[in-house]
């Protein structure tokens, strides 16, 4: 079926659905209470995700159309460690349905996106395999996925996998059992979805630097561990043909050390730095501007001679002006940072990882915020502006 044909049906349906529910509240009155009130409800919820459907496959099209130049590319994954130009992109938390929310947000920057951003754990649980149906959306959509892969362990379940070290300790040296293929029975399967897909960013295990944040770090594992970790999940991919993946290895800026963990230059292809302004939320904290929390590590990182993704970019409102914030960033980076080739926006509003009350990194009805990105982003070189309307 086309997708106009496509489009037709599921109008049809949503006017039967749309009229059904007329109908039925017509002539329940208010014996609509109890059960039939729940299949009304559910009812008008269908109607409502239908007409989603039809709002995101017209947006579809046009999207890929606008990224037309993207699809002859994906065969080629060393273009995109090579591209003159800036990937743009964004996770958002609110994509368990779809990918609108990603797609409002580019709207409002009026830019399309060649970039996707995910979470995925590893485990036993369904939501810890490859996400392949989301993927598909993506591709779909006309962009390239990018994966952050963390590697926690101890969500693989006992039962099924009996060989496992108990939970408790199944982090201490965790990375040397990766490293020594005790995890292929997960791995090989990941690597087995992957190369079914175009170029692909897998962001594995980040901020391996870091000794409080993830259970992959250096109160676990030593620098050596992870990185013979690292280079036995290449060579698994490696081995089963999954040679599209763009490998970013991700590093946390303010730990330091970046030598003592990077895997070797035939091993990564990207560079990846979470650039987040967490303002004075908690006693760690204060406001950073982009410079101090980037720039002073900028000369290190860029000697890898590698592309660098800010792979998590965002300010919270909290201790000074945002839309500052993001314009002194983005002002003259092109000059400033040459090796930056991807932005990827930290568009989460319900985040709990990391202190104990809720933060909103959500900026798309932060009107100064847009104007502020907006100006500095038609401020670069033309030639940079990939995925701009």
């Amino acid at each position: 079926m086309t997708s106009k044909s496509k489009r037709i049906a599921y109008t049809l349906v949503a006017l039967v659905l749309g009229i059904g529910i007329v109908m039925a509240l017509t002539l329940a009155g208010e014996k609509t209470k109890g059960p039939i009130e729940t299949i009304l409800t559910k009812a008008s919820d269908a109607v409502t995700t239908v007409e989603d459907k039809i709002i995101l496959e017209e947006k579809t099209d046009k999207r890929i159309d606008k990224l037309k130049w993207l699809q002859t590319l994906t065969a080629d994954k060393n273009w995109y460690k090579h591209s003159k130009g800036i990937f743009l992109g964004a996770f958002d938390n609110n994509t368990e349905q779809s990918f609108q929310p990603v797609i409002d947000l580019e709207d409002t920057l009026h830019t399309t996106f060649p970039l996707i951003h995910l979470y995925t754990a590893w485990g036993s649980k369904p939501e810890h395999q490859f996400p392949k149906s989301k993927i598909q959306s993506i591709l779909e959509l006309g962009s390239i996925p990018v994966i952050t892969w963390e590697p926690w362990l101890a969500a693989f379940d006992n039962e099924t996998h009996p060989e496992l070290k108990p939970v408790d300790k199944r982090d201490k040296d965790g990375m040397a059992d990766v490293a020594n293929g005790v995890y292929d029975f997960y791995i090989k399967k990941w690597a087995q979805q992957a190369k079914k897909v175009g170029p692909i960013f897998i962001r594995l295990g980040h901020e391996m630097n870091d000794p409080y944040r993830y259970p992959w770090g250096p109160q676990n594992n030593t620098a050596a561990e992870y990185i013979a970790a690292w280079k036995h999940v290449y060579n698994v991919f490696k081995e089963v043909g999954a040679t599209n993946v763009i490998w970013t290895w991700s590093p946390h800026p303010a730990y330091g050390f970046f030598k003592d963990y990077y895997p070797g230059d035939a091993f990564v292809d990207y560079v990846a730095i979470g650039t987040l302004n967490y303002g004075p939320v908690a006693s760690w904290a204060k406001w950073w501007s982009f410079d101090e929390i980037f720039g002073k590590y900028y000369a290190e990182l860029s000697s890898f001679k590698k592309p660098i993704m800010l792979s998590e970019f965002g300010s919270l409102s909290f201790g000074g002006s945002r839309s500052k914030w993001f314009g002194d960033a983005l002002k003259d980076m092109p000059k400033k940072y040459p090796a930056v080739k991807s932005i990827l926006f930290f568009h989460f509003d319900a985040d709990k990882t990391t202190t104990q009350q809720v933060l909103d990194w959500y900026i798309i009805d932060d009107k100064a915020v847009i104007k502020s990105i907006t100006n500095q982003v038609n401020n670069w070189p033309d030639s940079l502006k990939l995925g701009k309307k």
